[in-house]
C-alpha cells in the first residue's frame, strides 16, 4: 500500500508542474494588461515593420518629454502625436535608407555635434542657456550624470541623439540632391527671356458654355479609359463615412434667472471681502500678472483706480466681478539697465551693489559680468518699458526708484541688478483680482437633454434608416462628416477626439455612445468603410465628366478659330478682337482672362510677330491670337538669372526628393482606434 510519503515523492513535481501551468494559464488570460502574450495591438504599418502600441506609446512619451511633457489641450496632444508619428517613420523608414544610400552620421561626427564644434540644432535647442541663449556643454554633463538614477533620461537621450542623427542625414541627403543640380546655359537663356521680354498682341476667345452641354456625348466607357489613365490623381487614404446628431445643452431662461441671483448675492460678498485675494482665490478666480494703467481701462473699468468694484457685469457668456488687489503710484515708463548673475554668485552681486553705488561704471560692469551677453554686449540696456510690463515682483522697487537708482532683485536661481536710466511722470496703475461665472446650463437642464439623447440612442440603433427616423422624431437634423485613416478628430465637430477613436474601431451600421461634448451631446454611426486606396469612380466621374466635355468643346470649337487672319476669324465666329498687353511667361492670364496659364504661356514664347496662331485650349475657353510686338528689358542680367534659377532648382528638387522619399514608403496608420 503506498504511504502519504510515496505520493508526495511520486508525484510531487506532476503536481508542481500542474499548478505552474494553471496560474500560467490564468497569468495569460490577463492578456495585454499584464504585458503576456503576442496580443499589443499594431497601431500601424511602416514600411513593412509592425509599430505596436507599446512602441507608440514609448516614443509618445518620450517626445513628450522632450517637448517640455504638456499636452494639456487637443492642439498640443495632436501636435505631439504627429511629432511621435514622424519619428517613428524616421526610425523605421528615412534612417534605415539613409544608411542603404551610404549616407550616415559615425560616432566621431555625433561627438562633434554635442561639444558643438559642428553645432546641431536640436542639441542646442535642449542645452542652450536660457538665460544667455549660449550653448551649454556643462548642461549635458549634468543631464548624462542623471541617467543611472532615471531610466526615462535614458530614453529621452536616445531619442534626442536619434533627432540629431536625423537632421544631419536629413542634411546630407539635402546636400547631396543640391549637388547634383545644375542650370545650364540654355534654362538661362531661356529665363532672360521671359524675365526681360513681354509682348503686347490680341486675341479672340470663343468660350465653352457657348456649346450646349446637350450636344456633347459622354458615355461611360469614355470615362472609365479616362478614370483607368488617370489613377495616380485619384489616390487617397482610407476614411470612414459617418452620420452624427447634436444635441445643444443651453441655458433657459429659469437657469438665467438663477444664475443672476447667484452673482448679484456673490458681488454683494465680494465687495465686503476684507482679503481680496483671499476671496478671488476661494472662487478660482484670477489676479493679473502685472499692473495695469488707466489707458488698458474702459470708461466703467476705470472705477477701480479710485479703489471701487467694478461689476457684476454680463459680458458675453461669463458674469465678470473685480476689485483692485494693490493701487500703486508708479512711472507710466521706466528706462532699465541690467546685469544678470547667478544665485551662486551672491556674494560678486553683493560686491558690485557696493561698488555701483559709488559711482563704478554700470555698462562696463554688465560687459564684464553679467550671464546675458546679448544686453550685456549694450551696457544692460533693456530700453524703455512700460510699468505694465514689470514684473509684479519688481513693482515695489520700481514704483518709487528715481533715475539712478541700482536696485538688487531675486528670482529662483537668477540675480539681477538694475540701474534706472529713466522715470516718467507717475500715474496711477492697478493689481486687478476678478472672479467670473460662466453662464452654463443647470445640472437640471443637461439631464433633460440628456435623456433626450438615451431616447434617440436607442430608437436609432440598428440601421441608418433608424437612425433618420430618430432624428425626425427628436426635430434634429442629421449632420455627415468623413474620418479619413490616421485622424484624431472631426474637421466639422470641435473636441471630437473621442468620437474619432470610437469610429475608427466601429463596424459600419454601429451606433455610438452618447458623447459629451461639454455644451453638447453627440452620437454617431458609421455609414461607410472605404478602405481602398483610389478614390472609386462614382466619387470623381463629374469631374471626369467636366474635363471630357472640355475636351471635346474645343475640339468643336477650334474649326471655327480657323481662318488667315484674327480679323476674319472673329467676323467668321461672331466675337470681339480683344487686346492684352506685357504678358510674360510667369503671367497667369490674358487681357479679360484672368486664369488662363496655358494661353499666357502660349503667348510668351511665341516669337514670331503679325502672325495668328494655332488654336490653344485654355480652361474656359478656346483661344487664337497674334502678338504684335515684343517689349523688351534690361531687368534681369544672366548672372543674377543663373543665381535664382539655381536657388529655385536646389529648392525644388529638394521638395521634390522629399515627397518622392514619402511616396516611397508604405504607411497604415491605424492609431485613431487606441489614441
Amino acid at each position: 500500500m503506498l504511504t502519504l510519503n510515496t505520493l508526495r515523492t511520486r508525484f510531487g513535481v506532476v503536481l508542481s508542474i500542474v499548478i505552474v501551468l494553471a496560474l500560467l494559464a490564468f497569468i495569460i488570460s490577463l492578456g495585454p494588461e499584464m504585458g503576456f502574450g503576442n496580443q499589443d495591438p499594431v497601431v500601424g504599418v511602416i514600411n513593412g515593420d509592425k509599430v505596436t502600441y507599446t512602441e507608440y506609446l514609448d516614443e509618445y512619451e518620450t517626445v513628450k518629454a522632450s517637448n517640455g511633457g504638456n499636452e494639456a489641450t487637443d492642439e498640443q496632444a495632436d501636435a505631439l502625436a504627429r511629432a511621435t508619428w514622424q519619428s517613428l517613420v524616421s526610425k523605421h523608414f528615412l534612417i534605415p535608407d539613409f544608411g542603404k544610400a551610404g549616407i550616415q552620421v559615425s560616432q566621431d561626427e555625433r561627438l562633434s555635434m554635442l561639444s558643438g564644434e559642428h553645432p546641431s540644432q536640436v542639441y542646442y535647442s535642449m542645452f542652450a542657456d536660457q538665460q544667455t541663449g549660449d550653448y551649454d556643454v556643462q548642461a549635458i554633463t549634468t543631464f548624462l550624470s542623471q541617467m543611472n538614477s532615471n531610466p526615462q533620461y535614458q530614453s529621452l537621450w536616445d531619442y534626442i541623439n536619434s533627432q540629431a542623427i536625423l537632421e544631419r542625414l536629413s542634411s546630407k541627403f539635402a546636400g547631396v540632391v543640391k549637388a547634383g543640380t545644375y542650370v545650364n546655359s540654355l534654362e538661362v537663356e531661356q529665363g532672360l527671356t521671359a524675365a526681360n521680354e513681354s509682348r503686347n498682341g490680341r486675341y479672340v476667345a470663343l468660350p465653352y458654355n457657348t456649346v450646349a452641354d446637350s450636344l456633347v456625348t459622354i458615355s461611360d466607357a469614355e470615362i472609365q479609359k479616362y478614370y483607368d489613365e488617370h489613377q495616380s490623381f485619384y489616390q487617397k487614404l482610407p476614411h470612414r463615412s459617418l452620420t452624427y446628431v447634436v444635441f445643444d445643452v443651453e441655458p433657459t431662461d429659469d437657469d438665467l434667472k438663477a444664475l443672476e441671483e447667484k452673482v448679484m448675492a456673490a458681488g454683494e460678498e465680494f465687495a465686503q471681502a476684507e482679503d481680496i485675494r483671499a476671496y478671488v482665490r476661494k472662487n478660482l478666480g484670477s489676479v493679473t500678472e502685472n499692473y495695469i494703467s488707466e489707458s488698458m481701462l474702459s470708461e466703467e473699468e476705470a472705477v477701480m483706480l479710485e479703489g471701487k468694484q467694478y461689476g457684476p457685469i454680463l459680458k458675453v457668456n461669463e458674469w465678470v466681478m473685480s476689485r483692485p488687489v494693490d493701487i500703486k503710484e508708479a512711472p507710466d515708463s521706466i528706462g532699465l539697465s541690467h546685469i544678470v548673475l547667478s544665485a551662486a554668485n551672491a556674494s560678486v552681486a553683493d560686491s558690485l551693489m557696493t561698488a555701483l553705488k559709488g559711482g563704478a561704471d554700470f555698462a562696463a560692469a554688465a560687459a564684464a559680468h553679467s550671464a546675458a551677453t546679448t544686453t550685456a554686449q549694450a551696457g544692460g540696456d533693456l530700453g524703455v518699458l512700460p510699468f505694465t510690463a514689470v514684473p509684479v515682483e519688481l513693482a515695489d522697487d520700481l514704483a518709487s526708484a528715481k533715475v539712478g537708482d541700482i536696485i538688487k532683485a531675486e528670482a529662483g536661481e537668477v540675480i539681477q541688478i538694475f540701474k534706472v536710466t529713466r522715470a516718467d511722470a507717475k500715474k496711477k496703475h492697478i493689481l486687478v483680482g476678478s472672479v467670473t461665472f460662466p453662464v452654463e446650463p443647470s445640472s437640471a437642464t443637461r439631464r433633460t437633454v440628456h435623456s433626450a439623447a438615451s431616447i434617440f440612442a436607442v430608437d436609432g440603433k440598428g440601421s441608418v434608416e433608424n437612425f433618420n427616423a430618430a432624428a425626425n422624431a427628436a426635430a434634429i437634423t442629421p449632420r455627415v462628416a468623413r474620418l479619413q485613416q490616421g485622424e484624431r478628430s472631426l474637421s466639422v465637430l470641435e473636441k471630437s477626439h473621442e468620437v474619432a477613436r470610437w469610429a475608427h474601431g466601429a463596424k459600419k451600421g454601429e451606433i455610438s455612445e452618447i458623447f459629451n461634448m461639454g455644451n453638447a451631446y453627440v452620437i454617431a454611426m458609421v455609414t461607410d468603410i472605404d478602405d481602398s486606396k483610389v478614390a472609386p469612380i462614382s466619387e470623381v466621374k463629374l469631374n471626369i465628366e467636366q474635363t471630357l466635355r472640355r475636351d471635346k468643346k474645343f475640339a468643336m470649337l477650334k474649326d471655327k478659330l480657323a481662318g488667315s487672319s484674327l480679323e476674319a476669324v472673329a467676323q467668321s465666329a461672331g466675337v470681339e478682337i480683344k487686346p492684352f498687353e506685357n504678358v510674360k511667361f510667369s503671367d497667369y492670364g490674358v487681357g479679360e482672362m484672368s486664369l488662363e496659364p496655358r494661353v499666357a504661356g502660349a503667348v510668351a514664347t511665341t516669337v514670331e510677330t503679325g502672325k495668328l496662331s494655332a488654336p490653344v485650349q485654355g480652361y474656359t475657353a478656346a483661344v487664337v491670337f497674334v502678338v504684335d510686338n515684343v517689349n523688351k528689358a534690361d531687368a534681369q542680367t544672366a548672372e543674377a538669372e543663373k543665381v535664382l534659377r539655381q536657388t529655385n532648382l536646389e529648392a525644388t528638387a529638394t521638395q521634390a526628393s522629399v515627397m518622392a522619399l514619402q511616396r516611397m514608403v508604405e504607411i497604415e496608420d491605424l492609431r485613431g482606434q487606441y489614441f
